[in-house]
Formats: structure tokens, sequence, C-alpha cells
């Protein structure tokens, strides 16, 4: 058996479990003792949206994160309320968060993102994406669509991480203020499921542009 926690993470700290495969948390570093996972969706929203996107180490930007851990396996720690009800967390010392990967089952999921208004996002090194900010990225990549699918394709391809960290603020942004409109942005959102499927990415995108998400729309 499993239990599903969830876990409020900044933008560099996505950026580690993505290099994972989406399977674990990075080790913490030297001040920080306790690994702090949730007990529900609601309390990690809070922390993402509330205190994540105000703060430049966390990249201006906010994640919430699910997984399923092994039930026999956090069933070693008791649930701690720091505040409402709702809030609920388990406190992981540091020297134990490897066992705790371990027990987590299949991949850590992102199941929505916030942005604050420093959010500059992932930049890609390589490319014509690179050195762009997330703003950038997705008005060269919108105008890009409209004459070669296929430069737009290997851009994905070769830049899937920050594609994967950046879409879900492409989801929300006012792209208007880069000189691509609703349209031009909706539709290359919608295109880049299926890019993203195209070129066998095996890490589903975030939130509801993943593909299962998609098809229950």
């Amino acid at each position: 058996m499993t239990t599903t926690l969830f876990r409020p993470v900044g933008l560099h700290e996505l950026a580690l479990i993505w290099d994972s495969g989406m399977r674990q948390f990075p080790p913490r570093l030297s001040h920080q003792p306790i690994f702090y996972p949730v007990t529900n969706a609601e309390y990690a929203r809070q922390i993402a949206r509330d205190w994540n996107t105000r703060h430049e180490k966390s990249g201006f930007a906010g994640f919430v994160t699910e997984f399923a851990v092994d039930s026999g396996y956090i069933a070693r720690f008791a649930p701690r309320v720091v505040g409402a009800s709702q809030h609920q967390e388990y406190w992981i010392p540091a020297e134990e968060l490897g066992a705790f990967n371990k027990a987590i089952s299949g991949r850590v999921r992102v199941l929505e993102g916030f942005f604050g208004t420093g959010f500059i996002g992932s930049v890609p090194e390589a490319y014509a994406l690179k050195g762009k900010g997330a703003a950038s990225q997705i008005s060269a990549l919108a105008k890009t669509w409209d004459y070669s699918t296929f430069d737009v394709a290997c851009e994905i391809s070769a830049n899937r991480k920050s594609v994967y960290l950046n879409c879900l603020f492409w989801a929300q942004y006012d792209s208007a203020e880069s000189g691509v409109s609703r349209q031009q942005r909706d539709d290359f959102i919608s295109n880049l499921k299926k890019l993203w499927k195209f070129n066998h990415i095996d890490v589903p995108l975030p939130g509801g542009l993943s593909e299962e998400a998609a098809r229950s729309w």
C-alpha cells in the first residue's frame, strides 16, 4: 500500500527533481536538517502560491508536487499539525531522505504552478532558445511554429528540461506583451502536448498539460 503526500517546491528544487527522472527529492543543504512533505494538496498550494512565489531562492515560482510513498515506511513518522487542522506535515531528518526516496513509488508529479512578478524561469543553454527567459521562449516558439514545426520540435527535444519547468507559466502568461496573441499561445500549448509525445519524452508534462489530464477534459 502507498500513501499520497505532497510537497511545495521552488523552481530550483524542481529542476533537481527533474534531473532524477522525477523519482526523488534532492539532498538537503547543510542548513536544512529536516525535509517537510505535507499531507494534503491545499496546504502545499498555500505555501507554493503565498511563499515560494515571493522568494528569489525559489526562482519566484512555487509548484505543488504529489507522490506516493510506501505506507509502511511513512508510518514510522507521526504527522505534525503546525497551524490549522489542514496544516499537517511530516518531519523527515535530512539523513533519512535517501531512505525516503527509496520508498517513493513511481514518479513525482507536478499538479500546479504559481509564478511571481520576478519569475524568469529556466534559461536554456542550447539552440535558438539559448539565454532566453521563459517569456521570450514562448514568443520565439509560438512564432517559429508558424513556419517551421520541425524547428520547434527540435527545440523542445533539446531543451526539454526548460520546457518542462516553464510550460505552466506559458499557459498562464499574457503573451500579448511579447507580440503573441492569446490564440497563438493556446495553439502552441495544444501542439506542445503532441510534440512532447512525438519526441518520446518519458516524463509527462506537468499539471493539466499532461496527456492523461488532457484526455479527461
